[in-house]
């Protein structure tokens, strides 16, 4: 029922700018969070930002605060993630995930969320 497509990864070089779109399509998704995290060969999948749908407040690992920001479009269930001066540490598949469900959570926590795009590979070279 319940779809995220994401779009926008790609090969940059160090010091790029790259922007992740994730849309969330179905006929029950009600939009309370969204988030995007990342993962790397041979690691687990880490947090990368987060933003609560109302009223907007977003969320960033220490890693990539003052460099990526998290946005979103309301009336068309869209976040971005703007990734600026990215470095080679960067690199990993890059998923999507929305949290369908109201309440407090765990914003850096995979288990939260509800539904995952199928990722998108980001690669930032040296």
């Amino acid at each position: 029922q319940v779809q995220l497509v994401e779009s926008g990864g790609g090969l940059v070089q160090a010091g790029g700018s790259l922007r992740l779109s994730c849309a969330a399509t179905g006929r029950t998704f009600n939009s309370y969070a969204m988030g995007w995290f990342r993962q790397a060969p041979g690691k687990e999948r880490e947090f990368v930002a987060a933003i609560r749908w109302i009223p907007g407040t977003s969320y960033y690992a220490d890693s990539v605060k003052g460099r990526f920001t998290i946005s979103r479009v309301n009336a068309k269930n869209t976040v971005y993630l703007q990734m600026n001066s990215l470095k080679p540490e960067d690199t990993a598949v890059y998923y999507c995930a929305a949290r369908n469900r109201g309440g407090t959570y765990y914003y850096s926590r995979p288990s939260e969320y509800d539904y995952w795009g199928q990722g998108t590979q980001v690669t930032v070279s040296s």
